[in-house]
């Protein structure tokens, strides 16, 4: 299950909206080992395109760099679909190259309201898993280390 704050939603989807009818990309980020995702990092779709996206290697690679510096991993790639379903194509999986990674997609094909789902790809096999929005993850079912201290 991704669970993830609505603030990140929105941006994603914010971006997908903006650039539109091209692909929008990017990932976002939180502490190692935490499957949390906190750091919203909107990039470049190098293709420029309605129908594919590539990350700039260059842009990757420093987004890359500053991950490693702050003890952080992606948690989420996202990219969006202008004119088609919020599942990935045959390109999409061949491309993912990130194991423990959620890819969401977000569908911008109707303009009056988004499709937003979330997949694990590894080695091919694409499987679909819940995605629970929350206001914030002090409460969300994310773990015994986020529930407040009571007395």
């Amino acid at each position: 299950m991704l669970v993830i704050r609505r603030d990140l939603v929105d941006a994603m989807v914010a971006h997908a909206r903006r650039d539109h009818p091209d692909e929008a990309c990017g990932i976002i980020a939180g502490p190692e080992g935490s499957d949390r995702p906190e750091r919203f990092i909107a990039m470049d779709n190098a293709e420029r395109s309605p129908t594919f996206y590539r990350f700039d290697s260059m842009e990757q690679l420093r987004v890359h760099r500053e991950l490693e510096r702050n003890d952080e991993e992606t948690i989420v790639v996202y990219h969006s679909h202008t004119s088609t379903e919020a599942y990935p194509s045959r390109t999409d999986v061949s491309y993912a190259s990130e194991p423990g990674a959620h890819y969401v997609l977000v569908s911008t094909r109707d303009p009056e309201q988004h499709e937003l789902r979330s997949y694990r790809i590894v080695d091919g096999v694409v499987t679909e898993e819940p995605v629970e929005v929350v206001e914030s993850y002090m409460f969300a079912h994310t773990g015994s280390d986020d529930t407040p201290d009571c007395p």
